[in-house]
């Protein structure tokens, strides 16, 4: 992924596509609610 296209992510200009959050959850060891801030917690559920 692109350094830019990461940034427009983050600042909200693109939605992201499903399977780049996934990638980004397991690259970050954490839950795809936490990276969309739906949580707090960054546990994955088993």
């Amino acid at each position: 992924m692109q350094r830019n296209v990461y940034r427009r992510y983050e600042l909200g200009e693109r939605e992201i596509p499903t399977w780049a959050a996934i990638e980004l959850a397991r690259l970050y060891k954490c839950s795809i609610d936490y990276l969309l801030g739906e949580t707090d917690r960054p546990e994955r559920n088993a």
